[in-house]
């Protein structure tokens, strides 16, 4: 019932308990019930004061006038019924103002699917809290091997809490954005994305902080929205080199067309072992001929540049950098490991991207190259990666496309058993290789299949299930009690998400 109508039945009924004379009473309205009441209290807004008029009795009243006697109102009853009109009309027209505002302000504070949202009414200034819950288990069968001086070691079983983090982010002065990102897995806290933004600018938006560096569909896309528990075995040369960093990025979007470069330090977590500290630029455009809502075909390459400092520091935890794999984040376990590499001249890397979303099928992959130069007489050297990935949503969603990056399902029927909703089901598959081999330079070789069952309850709630397979392994630190290769090793994972 509208806040009028409300009003108006409480002043018909406080009109029909006074018999004559004049009654006059304050009235307040309940912002949040819509109640009306005679007296203030919290919540309660004043919409006026209110009287009802009556014609003065006479204990010998005079004859009804001729016209009165013939059915029509006396003057005197016209004047007070005028009266009464007009200030019903008033009424509603506070009521309506009351309504307007309540509304307003239900715009300004809003809780949904997105997070808590503020903003002012001018929408200059805005504020959102969100954040992520990712908790995993993973097991391990097959898993017994050693070292290669002969001590044992195996991958740890059992659940953590991959990532709880808190966002903050907002805007100023409508140009001025900024998002903070806090993460408190494995019982620490850490800092993700901290950055400030300048969108004032007809032609690019500027990032200034600690931030993605623009290189890999697969790294640019937030863990919220992956496939697979895990990135691919292409992520190996990638997360040590170009995942967050301290630095400057310009950017630029179009309909179908995205273009980004910038200038960074290091990591936050980066260990400070020299004062210096290296730098790097990366670059990435991407450009999609079709982008509509259920067909896209993506195309993106991507370029990066890293120069250690003086005393040698590159990028990472040690005087140098290092190249390995994890079955699974809790595992423990690096069927490939490089060893830090120091001496390092120069990285040089470049990536490829190629995506496509054909209703509830999308497939995809990306390759990436590292050329990584050493001083002191030591031979350069050439890695690289790739993937190669196909889904089928079995409930017929499409997968959601913006600005170069893909996004998870949204189901078209939530899950519920009163409504008979059962969410977005799909099914994954992921075949992944990496070769760190170089002449003589032997850090191992590998390639892998993941298999997923992923189920999207609604747009917040998702449920993951993924098995892994080493399918190829060649010089590998690890060795079976036979000394075979570790190539019968069977990852399966579960993963419990809501983000916001």
């Amino acid at each position: 019932m509208k806040f009028s109508r409300l009003i108006l039945t409480a002043a018909a009924a406080l009109g029909a308990s006074v018999s004559s004379g004049a009654f006059a009473i304050d009235l307040y309205i309940d912002t949040k019930t819509k109640q009306i009441y005679g007296e203030p209290g919290t919540d309660r807004q004043p919409i006026g004061t209110f009287e009802r008029v009556e014609r003065a009795s006479s204990n010998n009243p005079a004859p009804a006038p001729e016209a009165e006697r013939a059915g029509q109102p006396a003057s005197g009853d016209r004047s007070a019924r005028l009266k009464e009109k007009a200030e019903r009309a008033q009424l509603i027209g506070k009521v309506e103002s009351i309504e307007e505002r309540v509304k307003e302000s239900q715009k300004q504070l809003k809780l949904d699917k997105n997070g808590l949202q503020f903003e002012s009414a001018d929408k200059n200034f805005k504020f959102k809290i969100g954040g992520r819950i990712h908790t995993d288990y993973s097991h391990s069968s097959n898993d017994n091997f050693f070292f290669r001086d002969g001590t044992p070691v195996q991958a740890n079983d059992g659940a953590e809490l991959r990532r709880g983090r808190l966002e903050f982010s907002g805007t100023f002065f409508k140009d001025w954005d900024f998002k903070s990102q806090i993460d408190f897995a494995d019982n620490s806290v850490g800092v993700k994305d901290m950055f400030i933004s300048y969108k004032g600018l007809d032609f690019a938006k500027v990032n200034l902080g600690h931030q993605k560096q623009p290189f890999s569909r697969e790294l640019q896309e937030s863990s919220n929205d992956l496939m697979f528990v895990e990135r691919s075995l292409m992520n190996v040369l990638n997360a040590p080199l170009v995942d967050r960093a301290i630095g400057l990025n310009v950017s630029n979007t179009g309909k179908n067309w995205t273009g980004q470069v910038g200038l960074y330090g290091e990591s936050i977590d980066a260990n400070n072992n020299s004062l210096d500290e290296s730098w790097g630029t990366s670059s990435r455009v991407t450009f999609a001929p079709i982008n509509e809502k259920d067909r896209v075909i993506h195309l993106g390459v991507a370029g990066n540049y890293r120069k250690p400092s003086g005393s040698g520091q590159l990028f990472g935890p040690s005087n140098g950098v290092r190249f390995r794999h994890e079955t699974s984040h809790l595992t423990n376990l690096f069927p490939i490991d490089s060893g830090t590499l120091g001496n390092i001249e120069d990285v040089k890397m470049l990536g490829l991207e190629a995506s496509g979303v054909y209703g509830p099928f999308s497939a995809g992959g990306e390759y990436t190259h590292s050329w990584i130069g050493r001083n002191n007489g030591l031979d350069s050297l050439s890695f690289n990666g790739w993937y190669g990935e196909a889904a089928w949503t079995l409930t017929g969603e499409s997968r959601n496309y913006k600005e170069g990056k893909f996004f998870r399902i949204e189901p078209a029927r939530d899950f519920s058993f009163s409504k008979g909703g059962w969410g977005a089901w799909e099914l994954a598959a992921r075949i992944g290789g990496v070769d760190m081999n170089d002449g003589a330079f032997r850090a191992g070789e590998m390639k892998n299949f993941t298999a997923a069952l992923n189920w999207y309850v609604n747009h917040n709630v998702r449920f993951m299930f993924n098995y892994d397979k080493i399918l190829e392994i060649k010089d590998s630190p690890l060795v079976t009690a036979s000394g075979g290769k570790p190539d019968d090793l069977h990852t399966f994972m579960f993963r419990s998400q809501i983000a916001f």
